[in-house]
């Protein structure tokens, strides 16, 4: 079945259409992952964007049913230029075109995606369209020029869970291929789901942590009422600017308990300190971003997905930089010069990814360490 992409600008790439039959729309953006397509397809921050894979064969491995992110894929498209049709892994339960057809996800294969990631990459990531059922070029890209922008919109409210839960699964033992719990917990911590990742949440299981999810919208008083030892802000879609109600709760929570943030959670904190945010012109998303830590020559190989970034300017006298993008000098990580607050733009969970950042859910027990031995 053949189908279409067009952009907002004009670029059409005609291809075969794969996964879900329909059309939808959102922001064309580019991953430069060699694997981990099945955490990228379920990774909440995704939500508004139609994703390209820059690694030519996606699907090869098929799809499991341990290594999701979250309850189900949360991307509006997917791009390749090939879908394999014979998975082959020894966990593999079904081919990644099941998958999207299981899910309603619309897909598109057979395209140059060399010559569409150049063009983002010149022109910036803009909103485009797939679609199997209407196959006039000059028509979907009107409707792509018509289609609602991923900037200002609150995309979280999407994603977020409905009510609170607890969990306490840890990491992956691979030896025996079983999940396991972590170490007893020492802390209790509340984490804001504004799109989190299961990865997240195994991470500071595995750290010592007894952790209770919550929506994104949960007052601050009913958070801070739980009398936790430290507060968690976690990943999420799109623009940080419209989620005012989640600026206002951080803003309530800090200095009380010890804050965490990791990229959208990072953006919110920086604005809830009176810093600012901006588009950035194709965003970084892939596992291989160099970040140097501090002033030293310390370099972290990081995994990254966000298409907004810090003003550096916004935070001075409020906060510290404590990591910078090599590639493009954007703000990675921040620390309040007085609270115990901080967060990372990365993704230190690293699923997909290197794993050069784990260090930071120690930072986080010893914040905590910290402020328990303080207030006995």
């Amino acid at each position: 079945m053949k189908a279409i992409l067009a952009l907002a600008d004009g670029r059409v790439f005609h291809g075969k259409a794969f996964g879900a039959s329909g059309e939808v729309a959102g922001e064309v953006v580019f991953n430069t992952s060699m694997s981990g397509y099945q955490e990228i397809l379920t990774d909440p921050s995704y939500a508004g964007e139609i994703v390209t894979m820059t690694y030519p064969l996606i699907g090869n491995y098929g799809i499991n049913l341990e290594d999701v992110e979250s309850v189900r894929p949360h991307l509006a498209g997917f791009v390749v230029k090939e879908c394999s049709n014979f998975p082959s892994n020894w966990r593999s339960r079904m081919s990644l075109d099941a998958y999207l057809k299981e899910n309603n996800i619309v897909g598109i294969q057979g395209i140059d995606t060399r010559a569409l990631v150049r063009h983002i990459r010149d022109k910036g990531a803009q909103t485009g369209i797939i679609s199997s059922v209407d196959l006039d070029a000059q028509r979907l890209v009107e409707k792509a020029l018509k289609a609602p922008s991923i900037v200002g919109r609150d995309l979280v409210r999407e994603v977020t869970c409905k009510e609170s839960y607890h969990w306490s699964e840890g990491p992956w033992e691979l030896a025996d291929g079983y999940k396991k719990t972590g170490p007893p917990a020492r802390f209790k911590v509340i984490a804001y789901d504004f799109g989190i990742k299961r990865n997240i949440l195994r991470n500071l299981v595995e750290s010592g942590c007894d952790v209770t999810v919550v929506p994104a919208d949960t007052p601050a008083e009913e958070v801070l009422a739980m009398n936790p030892d430290g507060i968690f802000l976690s990943n999420g879609p799109g623009d940080p600017e419209p989620i005012v109600y989640a600026q206002e709760n951080i803003r309530k929570i800090l200095g009380k308990k010890p804050l965490f943030g990791i990229c959208l959670g990072h953006q919110l904190l920086s604005i809830a300190l009176g810093g600012k945010t901006y588009k950035l012109k194709f965003g970084h998303r892939g596992g291989n971003q160099p970040v140097r830590r501090g002033d030293g020559h310390e370099v972290e190989i990081t995994a990254q997905n966000h298409g907004f970034a810090v003003d550096a300017d916004s935070i001075n006298g409020h906060a510290v930089l404590t990591h910078i993008n090599l590639n493009d000098n954007t703000v990675e990580g921040l620390s309040h010069m007085e609270l115990p607050a901080f967060s990372v733009q990365y993704h230190p969970e690293a699923s997909p990814g290197p794993h050069d950042a784990r260090y930071l859910f120690d930072r986080f027990i010893e914040m905590m360490e910290k402020e328990k031995s303080r207030n006995a």
